[in-house]
């Protein structure tokens, strides 16, 4: 899925920063969140790296990443940093960027598969990939 949302890319970047009131730049790419996320061997982009694009302005590689998505936000990344960085919160912001713009990471209503999902998981699908 590719992501057009028309804005620089240090601009989205800094937006993404903002939204998730952490600070990136503190990040020294120990590696630590990366080691203990439950969901790395899903994602495409590491968790230390998401910090390492955003620092350097990269956002359309983040918000065009399935990382953001397979994020657990279990914070197991927040405990082991030594900066206390919160890469979950991170992500939730990139999400929300992207879902500002009226893009849906995924279609709720396909032919044949509604009566199979769980509510609960309706619900939760429906908060956290559509817009």
């Amino acid at each position: 899925m590719q992501v057009e949302l028309g804005k620089q890319n240090t601009e989205l970047a800094q937006k993404i920063i903002e939204l998730s009131g952490t600070n990136v730049e503190s990040c020294y790419q120990c590696g630590e969140c990366s080691a203990g996320c439950p969901s790395a061997f899903e994602m495409d982009l590491l968790p230390n790296q998401i910090n390492a694009l955003l620092n350097m302005g990269d956002a359309d590689r983040v918000l065009n990443s399935n990382t953001i998505w397979f994020c657990a936000a279990c914070f197991q990344c927040e405990s082991r940093c030594p900066h206390g960085i919160d890469i979950a919160k991170v992500c939730e912001a990139a999400r929300q960027v992207i879902l500002r713009g009226n893009v849906d990471r995924i279609e709720l209503w396909r032919e044949g598969e509604l009566e199979r999902v769980p509510a609960v998981a309706l619900v939760s699908a429906g908060r956290k990939f559509t817009a």
